[in-house]
């Protein structure tokens, strides 16, 4: 990958430490006393990136550049017509599938009566059947004995056989009613499923609705309007950036016989070109693990001396807190930090100024 005017990320990394080594070596404050270590570079601060989650129109932007925000504040608002029009109809198919469970409901207890009307046609069939059965069976014995026509015992056979026929049709239409039970109880289902669809949708759409309006997750300061009112942006366009003035540090670069001995939360200070009279107090918050000059494959003792290592010097939440109308990034200075922990500040830093 290559950055503009042809520079690798190896070669611009090696040019930064390098100029880095140039710069501590070359404009390090003269007369520090041993165990105190300085470098150069610039207040740096937690940028955060304001950013739509879904494509979209912005319709308003609230925030100014430079112009504090707390955490929540409303930054910029999304249009959002299009999606207010989605949940007027997801809306309007969740009271529709409401209307259709009472009409489900309804045809179950409408078919749960035909069944109770069938198993009562049922007992009655059966009643007729065991009334022609004992008719049947009286004329039966009667013929034995030639004391009823065979005309008789032929009408009563036929009785039996359709009063038994009768039986076996309210038993069906027993079954098609329980049948029918099953599938009104499963439009109850269905009609439930759209319903919770319905829900689903409104909820998802109200979300985006939501989501439509940007809001600061921290306290800091606007640092550049990315986008413009009317702008159309894709999902996870940016529309603007944040600086957490909170969370600010000085990011500088010492050679290898200083970084290796300096432990975290170490005691620094920080003066910036802009204000040399004041002395801010700082502590160490990270040493980088990795020196930010690539070796060779054979190193002398000298080459060595050259790898330089980042340095954060954390200035403290109270203090940014205090005088926060004055945390600007960008701004140079010098760090200075203490690699022996018994070293003393030097006059020039011993006592702690700030505005």
């Amino acid at each position: 990958m290559k950055i503009t005017r042809g520079w690798t990320v190896p070669a611009l990394a090696a040019l930064l430490a390098g100029g880095g080594y140039y710069a501590w070596t070359t404009y390090a404050k003269p007369g520090l006393p041993d165990g105190i270590a300085s470098g150069n570079g610039r207040i740096e601060a937690v940028e955060i990136d304001v950013s739509t989650r879904m494509a979209g129109r912005i319709k308003d932007i609230l925030v100014r550049e430079g112009e504090f925000v707390e955490a929540g504040q409303v930054l910029a608002r999304m249009d959002t017509e299009q999606l207010e029009a989605q949940r007027r109809r997801a809306e309007a198919e969740f009271k529709r599938a409401g209307i259709s469970i009472d009409t489900a409901r309804s045809l179950v207890t409408q078919r749960e009566a035909e069944r109770a009307a069938a198993e009562a046609v049922i007992a009655q069939r059966e009643a007729q059947q065991d009334a022609a059965d004992r008719k049947l069976a009286r004329s039966e014995q009667l013929a034995r004995t030639d004391n009823v026509s065979l005309q008789i015992l032929d009408n009563d056979r036929a009785s039996a056989m359709e009063a038994k026929a009768a039986v076996n049709a309210a038993r069906a239409q027993l079954a098609a009613s329980d049948a029918a039970i099953s599938a009104a109880h499963a439009q109850v289902v269905d009609a439930q499923a759209a319903v919770d669809s319905a829900q689903a949708a409104i909820e998802s759409i109200s979300a985006d609705i939501n989501d439509a309006v940007l809001r600061s997750p921290r306290a800091g300061r606007v640092q550049y309007r990315i986008a413009e009112p009317g702008e159309v942006l894709a999902g996870g366009g940016r529309v603007l950036n944040l600086a957490d003035v909170g969370d600010v540090h000085m990011t500088f670069f010492l050679p290898t016989a200083h970084a290796g001995r300096i432990a975290m939360g170490t005691e620094a200070r920080i003066v910036l070109d802009a204000m040399p009279q004041y002395v801010i107090p700082a502590k160490v918050s990270f040493v980088a693990d990795v020196a930010q000059f690539t070796p060779k494959t054979v190193e002398t003792e000298e080459e060595r001396q050259k790898l330089m290592f980042r340095v954060k010097a954390q200035i403290s939440p109270e203090l940014l807190k205090k005088y926060i109308e004055y945390v600007k990034t960008g701004l140079p200075g010098m760090a200075y930090v203490k690699v022996d922990p018994e070293a003393e500040w030097p006059a020039s830093l011993q006592q702690v100024v700030v505005p």
